[in-house]
């Protein structure tokens, strides 16, 4: 029996091991917490750049929707603008106003330079705007240099001495350049 006295028992043998088998539990349970953490951190930021990225798009959808509501038409704006610079060519073709005319024509006169101020007027109610040249500074963004001319006496180089179309925007959006004749130097 004396041996049996010597042994320790089994329960106090494995009473080492439970106590390092504690000391680890702690210790894989913070690495799994952490771990978790650190997932939960990489998917909290996925998420936010998911938002943001949703929000890009639906701005992104309500501008392209806003410019297609307002550029829709912009094909057919240019064929009508065709048709009022042909209106203006038609009155700048007739005679100059001129005593002893014949009443017929003064009148005819009068209805298309009415009919062209009401075209003119619809297209500005749909943000068709005509844009004059003549004077001013050149602009490549609204205007095509047909020609360059000495500058007459008292004209700057790089303005538009003659415009043979004005420009014409949709929206601001140019529709139409304006051709114009430029002063160049000397």
């Amino acid at each position: 029996m004396s041996d049996n006295q010597d042994t320790p028992p089994p329960a106090a043998a494995s009473a080492p091991e439970t106590t390092g088998a504690a000391d680890a539990a702690p210790r894989t349970d913070a690495e799994r917490l952490a771990a978790l953490e650190a997932e939960a951190a990489q998917l909290r930021d996925k998420w936010l750049r998911a938002e943001a990225e949703l929000q890009n798009i639906r701005a992104r959808a309500r501008r392209e929707a806003e410019e297609a509501r307002l550029y829709a038409v912009q094909k057919f704006a240019r064929d009508v603008v065709e048709t009022a610079e042909n209106l203006r060519r038609g009155l700048d073709s007739l005679p100059p106003a001129a005593e002893g005319e014949p009443e017929l024509l003064g009148k005819l006169r009068g209805g298309f330079e009415g009919v062209e101020r009401g075209f003119v007027a619809v297209l500005e109610r749909h943000g068709v705007q005509r844009v004059e040249a003549q004077g001013k500074p050149f602009d490549p963004e609204l205007h095509q240099a047909m020609a360059e001319q000495p500058a007459p006496e008292g004209t700057e180089p790089g303005t538009v001495i003659q415009a043979w179309t004005p420009a014409w925007t949709l929206n601001g959006r140019l529709l139409k350049p304006a051709m114009v004749v430029v002063a160049g130097k000397g």
